[in-house]
């Protein structure tokens, strides 16, 4: 395939993009721009792009994808109620933006590693049994890294932003793959506002520390 398939294939799937995936889309940018500014809005908005790209995920048999927004969902109802826990003493927000320590460093690898193997397993099981367009390494990978950055970022770890990145890179050429242009393009913008996001909680990380 080259470049000029390669546009053609990415502007037939942009005018054939549902209004559901679009709306899934939007929700997702703003998800992703809200986390970056600590505001508590990444939550509800998030459930909206998560709840729609279960079943998105599901119908493009991508197991993997629709397992992680699935574990979203539970997770950002997890991290909405953390963000908005109050210090009683202080009376500000009890959860700040910090670096992981050496032991925190240790868990998140052996997280992600345990979830790429259980998704990889499951999902070349589901390839051969019943969808053989699954894309089980790229999935997997995908998927783990999106598993750890979500539990870091109700944590409000700093090093959420990492495993978000590696996520963003994984998933453009997957969804690309699947024919969901216009989520292919979002990972994109997402990727762009990860490296921001990184940027600005490592400065408050950083000043809180000092």
């Amino acid at each position: 395939m080259n470049i000029t398939d390669i546009y053609q294939q990415f502007i037939n799937g942009l005018l054939q993009t549902s209004w559901l995936e679009l709306i899934a889309v939007i929700a997702g940018i703003a998800s992703v721009w809200f986390s970056r500014k600590e505001n508590i809005l990444v939550y509800p908005i998030g459930l909206i792009n998560t709840t729609i790209y279960i079943y998105l995920s599901l119908k493009g048999q991508l197991y993997g994808e629709a397992s992680v927004n699935l574990y979203y969902t539970i997770v950002s109802i997890y991290g909405w109620i953390w963000w908005r826990k109050i210090n009683q003493d202080t009376k500000q927000v009890a959860l700040t933006v910090q670096f992981s320590n050496q032991k925190e460093w240790i868990q998140q690898i052996l997280f992600f590693i345990l979830f790429y193997i259980a998704l990889f397993v499951a999902l070349t099981w589901l390839k051969t049994a019943f969808a053989p367009e699954a894309i089980p390494w790229a999935d997997a990978f995908a998927s783990a890294t999106a598993y750890t950055g979500m539990w870091l970022m109700a944590k409000k770890k700093v090093e959420s932003w990492y495993w978000w990145i590696a996520t963003n890179i994984a998933s453009i050429p997957l969804y690309f793959i699947k024919g969901y242009m216009f989520t292919s393009v979002q990972f994109l913008i997402l990727f762009i506002l990860a490296v921001a996001g990184l940027i600005s909680w490592h400065k408050k990380a950083k000043d809180a520390r000092n």
